[in-house]
């Protein structure tokens, strides 16, 4: 579709570019990953742990100030994929995470 396009907003009645509806339902569909200080998360970012925790199946525990290196958004708003020597598939709560 071109800029010049309208198409019909069922949920406002009312007629829009098509640019314009797309816009608003990419934004729809994203999720915003907060970290426990409230700072806003994105793939590529670096956290740091900030309570230790028991990292099940692994029969290890991830200590208080860990720095985690390139995080990975889930498309859930808690929860955040990322690597660790050792562990593999590791998924966090943004809860206990802060950005570095």
């Amino acid at each position: 579709m071109s800029d010049d396009d309208y198409v019909y907003d069922e949920e406002s009645g009312e007629w829009v570019s098509a640019a314009a509806l797309a816009e608003k339902e990419a934004a729809a569909t994203t999720v915003e990953v907060r970290d426990s200080v409230g700072n806003l998360l994105a793939d590529g970012d670096q956290v740091t742990l900030i309570k230790d925790l028991d990292v099940k199946g692994a029969g290890q525990t991830l200590k208080r100030g860990t720095l985690i290196k390139s995080i990975r958004l889930t498309g859930d708003a808690q929860e955040i994929d990322c690597k660790f020597d050792g562990i593999k598939g590791l998924v966090l709560r943004a809860e206990f995470v802060r950005k570095r």
